[in-house]
């Protein structure tokens, strides 16, 4: 399978011979770290190998169109609900620089007591059928291959099936997870026993199929009531489940322990959690470190949740991150929409770069509150674990309601989780071994009759599954109606179609949102913006952010609806850009041959800001090229244009008009021609037309040689100059 940056991934061809796929690689993948890498103008120290295809920041059409890529794997989590969109999701965040693709759903799969089979829409919470989680490797082999860069895919192992979890995402390729035992028991209520033991078994599997782990100890400042003071039990969960991973034979590399900035502004952010980063890393030294915001504190606003990333990440690059991941502010509210998971992408990775290099100039003070705080941090997490050998144990300490507590440790506000030991899910399911217990499979966490013999125990029935990928029973749908078939019909109808709409959570939903301001109280305000969109035609409108600006004065609301519109493609009237010469390339061309322009506002017009930022080097203007900009102000006769192009031997002129009223900006357009033949000069002036009501096409069909709208740019002027003189040249 193969794909084409002008092609849309074919879903069709994903499924295609589906049950005879087998993942291209297996294990977790890190990016090639990269010191004193040179690109474009620039020297990084952060750095990583350069992507063959990828979408750049908005502002690297300053930089030559460059795209640094950081030194660290960056995350993103993807939630549509139905995987068949996912894989278009993936696509987009990986073009963006994302290598680490986490896969939630709307149920965890937590919350499942089984292995699902043929899992229809709504139920499972993750990839967790056998088709779901091998359509997405096998979109995401041929992903990477677009890219050029491996694309490490996530899924959990958590619940009552956490071994079976295990051992489906080694055969089908996986290549990171979540297991962390002491997330089943806090947050999901599992018999404590139940969820260590099924963890023992996991990690084996988890450890020889090379896949990185994720724990859950970020869960507790997600959750305690006053996140910064649970920090000292973070360190206790932390090294609970390091010591358990490794003890079944995890290498320290791929043990990540999943760490979060507690707090957000309007808290003094860094004065707390800068310590705290710099303890955790001090004492888990030889570990790999996941950054990642804290979502409780994301409430709608997308401004809001870019800050606090920013600050998250100036953290990660004051100390360090291995993985960097990034949240949106959908979390919460809808489903994660695509362009927002572009954008915690690319927020990652505009901070990441713009702070390359930055500890070769500053470093953390090793005296003084930052050394103290962090000290008394790891004090108490020492105390914190001894209490617990105190107690008699984990499963005392939890039972007493000591973990999630928001008492900063050693106080105790006595608001802790508690769970008893021989209660909650899979209580009383675990059987105790037999001495003589058999397993003829790899991977197998304990005693084991096979594991004693020469080779592998499986050796003796041809191979286990983890082996012999030709034993895995490979199951399709087993829901008639309720299945990827039926949600592919209408989709691909459309397509064929030639039918568009506008979507952000599923194909074709419709679904739009509309920023409006609106100048009242509250309350009225939120009222009359739902019935403003109503009225724009949205259907079933609802209020998914707000922001005050004044009680009395007005509010800002994001509103999301559904615009029940098809468009038929073959109806739109398409133009294709002409492709841009680089910058280089212009310049290269200009500077030697002292080529000058004359421009101007022209008729009565007093307008000159478009005209200026075409012009003007301080505004990217052509100026910066070579050009000698030769500017004649505003309101200037058609006239006086021609007569400065005489006497400056100029190449081109561009005329400027915003007041169109009467047509007016076509009669100078048409006048210039006239003048420019009657002078004998068309031969050797270039004329261009500008201005909000000017179309390429209404500058030609007036004599002009092209015509530039809204928006455009000077290296879009200086380009087409250039091409243009170039072939009269060579005519």
């Amino acid at each position: 399978m193969k794909l084409a940056p002008d092609q849309k991934l074919d879903v069709r061809e994903v499924l295609t011979d589906l049950q005879h796929y087998r993942p291209k690689r297996k294990g977790w993948t890190w990016r090639h770290a990269l010191t004193d890498h040179r690109l474009g103008p620039f020297v990084y120290k952060n750095a990583a190998a350069d992507l063959p295809r990828s979408v750049p920041l908005p502002a690297a059409q300053a930089f030559g169109d460059i795209d640094p890529q950081c030194d660290c794997v960056i995350t993103t989590e993807i939630a549509s609900g139905r995987f068949e969109d996912d894989l278009r999701r993936m696509r987009m965040a990986a073009w963006h620089g994302a290598d680490h693709i986490m896969v939630i759903r709307t149920t965890g799969q937590s919350h499942i007591d089984g292995l699902i089979e043929g899992t229809p829409e709504g139920i499972g919470g993750i990839p967790i059928s056998r088709k779901q989680i091998r359509a997405t490797r096998k979109a995401l082999d041929a992903i990477e291959e677009e890219v050029g860069r491996p694309i490490n895919f996530h899924s959990y192992v958590s619940g009552l099936a956490g071994p079976e979890m295990a051992v489906l995402f080694a055969e089908e390729g996986v290549n990171g997870t979540h297991q962390d035992p002491q997330y089943n028991v806090l947050y999901r209520d599992i018999n404590m026993h139940r969820s260590f033991v099924d963890a023992a078994e996991a990690k084996k599997v988890l450890a020889d199929a090379g896949i990185l782990q994720l724990d859950g100890a970020h869960n507790a400042n997600a959750t305690a009531k006053e996140a910064w003071k649970v920090t000292p039990e973070l360190f206790v969960q932390h090294a609970m489940n390091t010591a358990y991973s490794r003890a079944v034979g995890m290498v320290p590399r791929l043990i990540a322990l999943s760490t979060v900035p507690p707090t957000a502004p309007p808290a003094p952010k860094l004065r707390l959690d800068l310590p705290y980063a710099v303890a955790l890393r001090e004492v888990f030294r030889g570990y790999t470190f996941r950054a990642q915001q804290n979502t409780r504190y994301i409430e709608a606003d997308t401004r809001e949740a870019t800050v606090t990333h920013v600050l998250d990440t100036l953290i990660s690059r004051l100390t360090s991150a291995d993985i960097q991941s990034t949240i949106t502010p959908d979390e919460g509210r809808n489903i994660p929409w695509h362009y927002n998971n572009v954008a915690g992408v690319n927020t990652a990775r505009q901070t990441l770069m713009g702070l390359d290099g930055l500890r070769e100039m500053v470093e953390l003070k090793k005296e003084g509150v930052l050394r103290e705080q962090a000290r008394a941090l790891k004090e108490r997490a020492v105390l914190f674990l001894e209490e617990i050998l105190e107690l008699g144990g984990y499963y005392a300490a939890v039972a007493a309601g000591h973990f999630v507590d928001s008492g900063y440790y050693p106080e105790r506000n006595g608001d802790g989780i508690v769970r008893a030991p021989d209660g909650g899910d899979g209580a009383g399911t675990v059987i105790p071994r037999e001495v003589d217990y058999g397993a003829p499979v790899c991977s197998h966490f304990g005693d084991n009759l096979y594991a004693q013999r020469a080779g592998k125990p499986c050796a003796d029935y041809g191979g286990c599954t983890l082996c012999d990928p030709d034993k895995i029973q490979y199951l399709d749908e087993l829901d008639p109606e309720d299945n990827v078939d039926k949600r592919l019909e209408n989709p691909l109808r459309e397509r064929a179609a030639g039918v568009l709409r506008p979507e952000v959570e599923k194909h074709g939903d419709g679904i739009v949102c509309v920023t409006l301001f609106v100048p009242a109280s509250p309350e009225v305000a939120e009222r009359a913006a739902l019935e403003m969109v109503t009225r724009m035609g949205l259907k079933n409108p609802e209020v998914i952010s707000r922001r005050l600006m004044h009680p009395a004065e007005g509010s800002m609301f994001e509103v999301k609806g559904t615009f029940d519109v098809a468009i038929a493609t073959d109806a739109l009237p398409i133009t294709t850009r002409p492709a841009l010469l680089t910058e280089a390339e212009i310049e290269a061309w200009i500077r030697p041959r002292d080529i000058h322009v004359v421009a101007a506002t022209v008729g009565e017009d007093e307008h000159s800001v478009g005209i200026r930022e075409i012009l003007d080097i301080k505004h990217g203007g052509i100026e910066k090229y070579g050009f000698h900009c030769h500017f004649l102000g505003t309101s200037v006769p058609l006239e006086r244009l021609l007569d400065v192009a005489a006497q400056t031997g100029a190449r081109a002129i561009l005329i400027s008009t915003i007041v169109t009223h009467g047509d007016v900006h076509t009669q100078h357009m048409r006048r210039l021609r006239e003048l420019v033949q009657q002078r004998g000069l068309g031969t050797r002036l270039v004329l261009l037309a500008g201005g909000t009501q000017i179309t390429d096409a209404m500058a030609r069909a007036c004599g002009m040689d092209a015509g530039f709208g809204r928006g455009t740019t000077g290296r879009e002027v200086a380009s087409f100059l250039v091409g243009h003189l170039r072939a009269r040249e060579v005519g």
